[in-house]
């Protein structure tokens, strides 16, 4: 058959994401640093852009028409602003980004204290063509402690509770490896069992650093002659005195640890082998104070508020005169595209940051009525939560919802969390109750194991016990958790037994 051309009309629907649209959605991912840096960065390139100084809330409301959105009372309205932008906002994470296509242009910011933009939203929304912002170029590729425990933390199979808790102890674990946390304190402020607390601690340090957040030089060293199986009674009573370890008293020592003067001077050398600032050999860190995206207090009547905080909202203008003045004078062709471009970006990234700040109250608002019981309670009454969970509630996707849970922290009575640390996954409870966690699962799994003794437990088992406990759970999912925590299987443990025996 000869071949031959065909012309023929198709009608379809795709989504075509504009650089403009995946700038707004990078937008979302920068912490509230990050976005600073980078409004400054835009207010250097465009000509068009001011700096805010802070008094034109009232402005802003009469230019747009409405009200800075600032505080939720848990009675969040859904409409947005920009349907159109909250809906590719909303696209998954493949259609994002296209190698060659983002572009960072000019980017404006929300009027003064508040993320409504002081411009005519109708004006439209052209491109440019700027370098794109590279957040990770910032970022050092030395490791610190602190992110060093927290990778560990991610994976230690720890409960919601035991997380919370533990991100509170490793934030106030310092350079050395030191833990300098009040745990009546922490406890308190998380209405925390205190033995909760003590344990959690205990989980933590052992992580690596063999000796990290030890609260003292004497636990420090204990942790790490622990795990060389030399903390017999002698040792102990040698770390009781390490005044008089300090003053070279050999005969004393000998006398109180019962042993001979060789005896000491080995001992002494095993001391002095160990690392007194386990946290030494990594990157020391910066410290820098994290400033909360929004606040969540309690009123009188029990209800509570979430705001955002408007220390960190970009407070930057659109200077609508001198653009009018410009446009109206003669120039080339070239120079007034110029302008117009400017003008086009500055336009649209104000709609794109009053966007994010609202998108980023929702979800701090449901997450807060998702979690009330533990604003209200305290760490224990943590329920199990998902990104789909949160997403479905506000209508938005899943991976809006965890642009937005990256580097946004919440600040409230009960301290300073980043948003992510609120989800984990849940399983099913066999009596149609309450869901159970699986980070607490996986923490019952590792504890059965622990203490199975002579009796190893096969995964099938285990399924039975965790039946018996009200939790509904796969055989295949008790597997999956088990290797996560590296722990060998039923048969492997046997004969690792029959090896000891």
């Amino acid at each position: 058959m000869a071949a031959q051309q065909r012309l023929d009309i198709r009608q379809g629907q795709s989504l075509v994401m504009t650089p403009q649209l995946q700038q707004a959605i990078k937008l979302l991912q920068l912490s509230n640093i990050e976005l600073a840096e980078f409004v400054a960065s835009e207010i250097e390139s465009n000509p068009l852009l001011e700096r805010s100084d802070g008094d034109d809330t009232q402005e802003a409301a009469d230019d747009t028409g409405q009200e800075p959105a600032r505080r939720e009372e848990l009675s969040l309205d859904n409409d947005a602003p920009d349907r159109a932008a909250q809906d590719a906002l909303d696209a998954p994470d493949s259609d994002l980004y296209d190698s060659g296509t983002g572009s960072d242009a000019a980017l404006p910011a929300s009027a003064t204290s508040g993320p409504s933009a002081t411009t005519d939203w109708s004006t439209v929304g052209g491109g440019g063509q700027g370098e794109a912002y590279d957040v990770e170029a910032s970022l050092t590729s030395e490791k610190s402690l602190n992110a060093h425990l927290h990778e560990q933390l991610s994976v230690s199979g720890l409960s919601p509770a035991e997380r919370l808790i533990a991100t509170r102890l490793i934030d106030e674990t310092d350079d050395a490896g030191y833990c300098q946390a009040d745990l009546g304190e922490v406890a308190r402020t998380l209405g925390a069992d205190p033995s909760l607390v003590a344990d959690t601690l205990a989980a933590c340090q052992q992580f690596d650093p063999t000796g990290v957040m030890a609260r003292t030089l004497k636990e420090c060293l204990g942790l790490q002659l622990a795990e060389r199986d030399r903390l017999d009674p002698a040792m102990q009573t040698l770390l009781e005195h390490l005044g008089m370890v300090a003053r070279h008293d050999l005969k004393g020592l000998s006398d109180l640890c019962g042993v001979d003067r060789d005896d000491i001077i080995d001992m002494l050398a095993e001391i002095r082998a160990l690392s007194p600032r386990p946290g030494a050999c990594f990157s020391a860190e910066t410290t820098i104070a994290v400033a909360p995206d929004v606040f969540v207090r309690e009123l009188p009547n029990g209800m509570f508020v979430v705001e955002l905080n408007a220390e960190t909202l970009p407070r930057v203008l659109m200077d609508k005169a001198y653009y009018a003045e410009v446009s109206a004078l003669k120039m080339p062709e070239r120079e007034r595209e110029f302008i117009s471009e400017c003008a086009a970006n500055a336009t649209w990234l104000l709609k794109s940051l009053d966007q994010r700040a609202r998108t980023i109250l929702k979800v701090a608002s449901e997450i807060v009525r998702q979690q009330d019981a533990f604003f209200a309670h305290g760490v224990a009454h943590l329920r199990p939560l998902n990104l789909k969970q949160v997403a479905d509630a506000i209508d938005m996707h899943e991976s809006t919802v965890s642009r937005v849970t990256s580097n946004k922290y919440m600040a409230t009575p009960r301290g300073m969390f980043e948003l992510k640390y609120f989800f984990s996954a849940s399983i099913p409870s066999t009596g149609g109750g309450d869901a159970h966690s699986a980070e607490a699962v996986r923490y019952r799994i590792s504890q059965l194991i622990a203490e199975e003794g002579d009796n190893v437990l096969s995964d099938d088992k285990i399924v039975e016990i965790l039946t018996e406990f009200g939790i509904e759970i796969a055989r295949r999912t008790v597997a999956k958790y088990r290797e996560s925590l590296h722990i060998p299987s039923s048969v492997q443990r046997r004969r690792q037994l029959r090896a000891r025996a």
